[in-house]
């Protein structure tokens, strides 16, 4: 499954901009949502209420600070149980959440906000952060 797409980027979906022939792939061999809606537009929000089915107010996760409860149901956990592998590959924006054989945060996609009193000198007001 890929996230955070918008559907006229994708080749699958008619972009005549861009060719995306790997989620192309996966829409040809797997199941290509067409009337999709999304329950949380915030990056960490949303990809907790894809993997758990469940809005913010019932998984708690409501801003980028928020991490899964590594306690809660979620696909992945399920997908294991079925005897599917599965992997989390590219942003990070939380910590590694359970369910998932493999794990890798690409370069640069790992950030969150420091508190005003924690800033740098240099006035940055982003860090990465280390997968455990």
């Amino acid at each position: 499954m890929a996230d955070d797409h918008a559907a006229h980027a994708i080749s699958a979906y008619g972009s005549r901009i861009n060719r995306t022939p790997n989620i192309d792939r996966i829409a040809q061999s797997g199941v290509r949502m067409t009337n999709c809606f999304c329950t949380n537009s915030i990056c960490t929000p949303s990809r907790a209420a894809i993997l758990t089915g469940q809005y913010s107010h019932k998984n708690g996760v409501y801003t980028l600070d928020d991490r899964l409860d590594p306690a809660r149901n979620n696909v992945a956990k399920e997908l294991q149980r079925a005897g599917y592998q599965t992997a989390m590959i590219g942003n990070g924006t939380w910590l590694r959440p359970s369910g998932f054989d493999y794990w890798n945060i690409l370069p640069g996609q790992v950030c969150t906000t420091i508190p005003p009193s924690s800033k740098p000198a240099n006035g940055n007001s982003t860090r990465a952060i280390a997968p455990t």
